[in-house]
């Protein structure tokens, strides 16, 4: 008997791992963001508040391309290829961060976004590979000003810390443009919109939260200003 039920166990075990490969077969065929990521194991893993919270906002808006990914603590402390390879990322270049910056001459001393023209504050999405050139962006929005507003007036620096958390709600390194506390206007780099395959990597709202995501919808949820700024 005992033989028996040892035996039975044996072929449920196997009838699973099979299901769960015919599975990932089916994920491979239609859907080709598994290409460039690792599929999440969704149904084996706590998905955190975050991650639900931006998950809600991006599939609620049409953005299906998406995929989340956990990573150790030490993550960055790691180097870019470490850290490609622990999130099956096409390449280095395919990984981005979002940084905070201030435009110290504007001429409100308040938070204002509202003019996407000729905002206090910009979120630039930008290649851990690229070098950030704020001269650029600085004459990117002095262009698009069409010149009422004098050149000097733009000075685009880091914006400090606490700023940058109270703005977004997310603290350094977890840092995305995706659910920020503050409708800030966003600049991507136009490098990243030349990288193939169409899908890159950026902070998923938590430290060790990555998001990935189709850089065409991206675009065409985020509606970012896009900018040669590296």
């Amino acid at each position: 008997m005992e033989a028996a039920l040892a035996e039975l166990e044996q072929v449920q075990t196997q009838i699973l791992e099979r299901i769960s490969k015919l599975e990932l077969t089916h994920l491979s065929q239609n859907d080709d963001v598994s290409a460039t990521a690792t599929v999440p194991a969704s149904t084996t893993r706590t998905i955190c508040d975050t991650e639900a919270r931006l998950s809600n906002i991006l599939r609620s808006n049409g953005v299906n391309g998406v995929l989340f990914k956990k990573v150790p603590a030490d993550y960055y402390d790691w180097p870019l290829e470490s850290r490609r390879d622990v999130l099956s990322a096409a390449s280095v270049h395919h990984l981005c961060k979002s940084i905070v910056l201030v435009n110290t001459q504007a001429q409100s001393n308040v938070v204002d976004c509202s003019d996407r023209n000729n905002s206090k504050y910009y979120v630039v999405v930008v290649q851990y590979t690229a070098r950030f050139n704020a001269e650029t962006v600085k004459n990117f929005l002095y262009s698009l000003n069409n010149g009422k507003i004098p050149k000097k007036k733009f000075n685009l620096r880091l914006a400090p810390e606490e700023t940058s958390v109270n703005l977004t709600g997310y603290e350094h390194n977890a840092v995305t443009c995706i659910g920020m506390k503050t409708d800030i206007p966003v600049i991507l780099d136009e490098a990243i919109t030349k990288l193939n395959p169409d899908f890159f990597w950026l902070g998923g709202g938590e430290i060790d939260l990555k998001l990935g995501i189709r850089t065409s919808e991206f675009i065409k949820f985020v509606k970012p200003f896009i900018v040669s700024c590296s």
